[in-house]
């Protein structure tokens, strides 16, 4: 299996990715992208071109699973995705738990909470009597 995450960035850094990859050939700015995390693995930085950004590496609620196909008819697993980095603009704030409180789609929005319930605290000793 491979070693996957998910890699959410801004729109406007998405548009630079998108070109720096389907354009090679280019002249434009962008001809370097690299992502470096810290010594705690939880934070870092994300250069594209000239300009910097920070990133957070977060663990997702639930794991995805990644497929691929040669033929387009069978499908074969490559990885389960567990984490997630996100990049933020250069004003926004990172996030600064460890924990990606929400899923990929909307439907997953705030899923530890309210798709996970809490174990109930019983007593082992009163339910035997």
């Amino acid at each position: 299996m491979e070693e996957q995450f998910i890699l959410r960035v801004p729109p406007a850094v998405a548009e630079r990715i998108e070109r720096l990859l389907t354009d090679p050939a280019s002249s434009s700015e962008d001809k370097s992208l690299d992502l470096s995390l810290s010594e705690d693995g939880r934070t870092g930085t994300f250069v594209i071109g000239n300009d910097c950004f920070s990133a957070s590496l977060l663990d997702l609620p639930t794991v995805v699973e990644s497929y691929k196909t040669y033929d387009d008819n069978v499908l074969i697993k490559t990885a389960d995705i567990g984490q997630i980095i996100t990049v933020t603009e250069k004003g926004d704030s990172v996030p600064d738990t460890v924990e990606y409180r929400h899923g990929l789609t909307p439907p997953m929005r705030d899923a530890r909470r309210r798709r996970f319930r809490r174990e109930p605290d019983l007593n082992v000793l009163m339910a035997l009597c």
